[in-house]
Formats: structure tokens, sequence, C-alpha cells
């Protein structure tokens, strides 16, 4: 069964890890949030040492199609955010299988 990891969830880590107080914690939990955020709509990239990195990418314009109909659509030209695991966070995840 997987779970989902939240805002208050990362907060509650920090608190637990580095001692500040719950509301210090949930500040900078979203200071840092803020900080990926605003990074990413100015269109440069965030890279997150043994982690991975955030990146806008622009896409064009294409046609789509519809599934229900079959009737072909454009898709307007739009941003999209891609991540890349970092080879580190990579070989956690593998090596927690065994």
């Amino acid at each position: 069964m997987s779970t989902t990891v939240t805002r208050a969830d990362l907060s509650e880590a920090v608190y637990q890890e580095v001692g500040l107080s719950r509301n210090e914690s949930a500040d900078l939990v979203e200071s840092v949030l803020n900080e990926i955020s605003d990074t990413l709509i100015k269109g440069d990239s965030v890279k997150i040492s043994s982690f991975g990195s955030f990146a806008v990418r622009e896409k064009g314009e294409r046609i789509g199609r519809n599934p229900k109909t079959g009737q072909e659509v454009p898709i307007l030209p739009r941003r999209v955010l891609v991540f890349r695991a970092s080879h580190v966070l990579k070989n956690k995840i593998n090596t927690s299988l065994s």
C-alpha cells in the first residue's frame, strides 16, 4: 500500500530531525518549496545533490486526437515540468528492493 508524503509530513520530519519548533519547521519547508517553485517559474532548473533535478521544458503545438470521438484537436504550446532522478537516488531505490 503506498502513501503520499505531504507538506505536513515534511514539516514533521524537519521538526523531529532538526529540533526547530513545529511552526518554524513548517515555515522552513514552505520557504524551500517556494524557492524551488519560483526558480522553475523563471525557467531555471533546480538541482538537488544526491536527489535529482527539476527543469521546465517547452512543448510545441501539436495535433492530438479525442479518444472518444477520434476527432483531431490542436494541443496548444505549453511548459511542462520534468524530473530526472540522480544515480544516487536510483541506486537507493533499487537496493531497497533486495
